[in-house]
């Protein structure tokens, strides 16, 4: 019973924080909002290329919410490239960020919140190339 991928990961909220993470993470981020079955309750799925990799899902009216985990998430990382061209981007839209390297493997990352407070990581394997660092095994 291996697991062989990664699906999607759920954020949840009412609608205008819905729609606030729909526009960051296509505009900002770079998610393509797609298709989603027609489920009983309102949400967004956003994708990159063909997979549906962010759900977000509306918490409906009176639904309990299971609080003994809220403090557990810290981000969710992404593949990117053009970490320069990413950071202007970042800058002219005034999304404070902090950047850092991986120890051994020298990869570049960004590190930012998204309107929830989420944590969002984008991890730059192309700096490795550009400056021809080659991974320690």
């Amino acid at each position: 019973m291996p697991v062989i991928g990664f699906s999607h990961y759920n954020l949840r909220g009412d609608r205008p924080t819905l729609d606030a993470l729909r526009d960051f993470y296509v505009d900002i981020v770079g998610l393509r909002l797609g298709d989603r079955p027609p489920f009983a309750h309102f949400g967004y799925w956003l994708y990159i290329g063909e997979q549906a990799v962010l759900h977000l899902s509306e918490i409906r009216s009176g639904e309990a919410r299971d609080t003994h985990v809220a403090g557990t998430f810290d981000h969710v990382a992404f593949s990117c490239t053009e970490r320069e061209a990413f950071e202007t981007h970042l800058r002219e839209r005034d999304i404070a960020y902090r950047q850092s390297r991986v120890p051994l493997t020298g990869q570049r990352q960004l590190f930012f919140l998204d309107p929830a407070g989420n944590g969002v990581e984008l991890n730059f394997a192309d700096d490795l190339a550009e400056a021809g660092d080659r991974p320690i095994l």
